[in-house]
């Protein structure tokens, strides 16, 4: 399916955030159909070109995909972190400075938004990337997500993104009301296997429909840049993904 994209410039309760919008391309094959959605949340360093793809094969499925710039009033509109030491300090000082409650009021705006265009069906999933998985997986918390899609989720098991007290993730699990899919790499020091287990007893403890998959891949085994790219994992974790979203939001 060919796509086309388009950038927003969206009003949150915490300043301006950019987002980027992929979806299938106007076509006499597409006139008057309506698609689900899918908020797509990007590691630490924002929309980087390995993030772009990963938006263009989600929509090029039958996806409309918003990625929002994650750490908007942290940094100018537009910013992307290297994959690099600076990019990778400057992520994680973002990271720890933004509250889970400024990314709830971005989900809530991004779903208003998704509302209003006239080829969305209204239904809505969340999918993401490290840190942009646990945000995905605070994303499902939501009663408007019908279905979530998390790849090595960090800081749910370690609390490390900030929030007001008893608003943790995990503390809010019993609120997941769509299918969530866990995926995980064996090898990944940011999610050890201590880690991974208090998040499925978690799981299993406030009854969530949820399903684990645990493979032997390292941390960002589907960013196609760079030294931990897995191929195979990559189009596994993508066939699992779209599995999973065609069943829930179609």
């Amino acid at each position: 399916m060919l796509i086309q994209n388009h950038q927003i410039d969206l009003e949150t309760p915490t300043g301006t955030m950019r987002s980027y919008v992929y979806h299938p391309k106007d076509s006499a094959e597409t006139a008057g159909k309506k698609f689900p959605a899918i908020i797509l949340y990007s590691e630490i360093f924002q929309q980087t070109s390995p993030i772009r793809r990963s938006a263009q094969i989600m929509a090029g499925h039958g996806f409309i995909v918003i990625v929002p710039e994650v750490f908007h009033e942290l940094n100018p509109i537009g910013t992307v972190l290297g994959y690099d030491d600076a990019g990778r300090d400057k992520g994680n000082a973002d990271k720890i400075a933004k509250y889970l409650e400024a990314h709830d009021s971005d989900t809530q705006t991004m779903i208003n938004y998704l509302r209003t265009l006239d080829y969305c069906s209204g239904k809505i999933g969340a999918m993401g990337f490290c840190l942009g998985g646990g945000l995905a997986y605070r994303a499902a918390i939501n009663p408007e997500i019908s279905a979530t899609s998390c790849f090595y989720a960090t800081d749910i098991h370690s609390g490390l993104t900030p929030s007001k007290p008893g608003n943790e993730s995990l503390a809010r699990t019993a609120e997941i009301k769509g299918e969530l899919q866990m995926i995980w790499g064996k090898q990944d020091p940011h999610i050890p296997a201590e880690g991974r287990a208090l998040v499925y007893k978690n799981l299993v403890e406030k009854a969530v429909n949820f399903t684990w998959h645990e493979f032997n891949g390292v941390h960002a085994f589907m960013r196609d840049e760079g030294d931990r790219y897995d191929a195979e994992l990559q189009l596994l974790g993508y066939q699992m993904a779209i599995g999973l979203f065609r069943r829930a939001l179609y």
